[in-house]
């Protein structure tokens, strides 16, 4: 099986992760849970890449109810609709690089349109498209993609990374793409791990921008800055779901960008995410 856990195996590790898996702050009196977790594939590229339709099973078996894919390992639109159907899963967003929504959007929103996703996100920017006068540029692209796919039933948005958070005189890059995109038409896709990261405290983002973040990724740091599995780390989840509301989150995407095993890693932040309670 190309190095892959059995299945029976993969499911007895799994069932062992739940029960070791630490409880993220189950206090007296909250009730709500994230019933739709969801998993940003980039985790299980590699495990994709060998073998995408055993990958989503495995998945799906874990809980997993929304995938959001980075690449399609040359399936197409109809294949992944199929998959996704059969196993009982949704994809609402995909990430798609800048550089495909600027050469072929069109194709772009008829790929989301078929698998039946309603977000598409952008990833990053460009390492030499940093600057202020940039993101006020990427913004108004924003815009006019936001235009484009709004046309189709569907919603841009932006992913970050922590550069966006950098001080460039007293300003910062993901203030200006705040300010300068139309909240109907862009919406924003919070990292929680990167946002951590870079000292910025996601509620104060969200308390500012209510409403502009209907997804979030879920990734955990622990005490050196480094990325671990969801319950690994020292990130209050609880608590920032307390806030989803004003927040505007309907979608929550485990992620991890490097894990030493992406199967394991995706088992013990599921069950995590599953026990917290905010």
């Amino acid at each position: 099986m190309n190095g892959f856990l059995s299945r029976r195996r993969f499911l007895q590790q799994s069932l062992a992760a739940t029960a070791v898996a630490s409880p993220i702050s189950i206090a007296f009196g909250q009730s709500r849970r994230v019933d739709r977790i969801g998993l940003q594939l980039y985790t299980l590229r590699n495990e994709m890449a060998q073998d995408f339709e055993g990958t989503l099973e495995r998945v799906a078996e874990l809980g997993f109810k929304e995938m959001q894919f980075a690449g399609y390992h040359g399936r197409s639109p109809a294949e992944v609709r199929r998959i996704l159907d059969r196993l009982g899963m949704t994809s609402p967003a995909a990430h798609v690089g800048l550089g495909l929504m600027r050469d072929e959007i069109d194709r772009q929103i008829d790929i989301a349109g078929e698998i039946g996703q309603q977000y598409i996100v952008i990833p990053s920017l460009p390492s030499d498209e940093r600057t202020l006068n940039d993101y006020e540029r990427h913004s108004e692209a924003l815009n006019e993609y936001g235009l484009r796919c709004k046309d189709h039933g569907m919603t841009i948005g932006y992913h970050n990374h922590s550069f966006e958070f950098e001080l460039q005189g007293k300003k910062i890059g993901y203030d200006y793409l705040l300010y300068f995109t139309e909240p109907d038409l862009v919406k924003f896709e919070l990292d929680l791990y990167w946002a951590v990261n870079a000292n910025v405290n996601p509620i104060e983002i969200f308390n500012k921008n209510p409403g502009r973040f209907p997804m979030v990724h879920v990734k955990d740091q622990n005490t050196a800055g480094q990325m671990v599995d969801v319950g690994r780390g020292i990130i209050d989840f609880a608590e920032i779901f307390t806030h989803s509301e004003k927040a505007g989150i309907k979608h929550y995407f485990i992620e991890h960008d490097f894990p030493s095993d992406g199967l394991n890693s995706v088992a013990y932040s599921f069950n995590s995410v599953n026990n917290i309670r905010f």
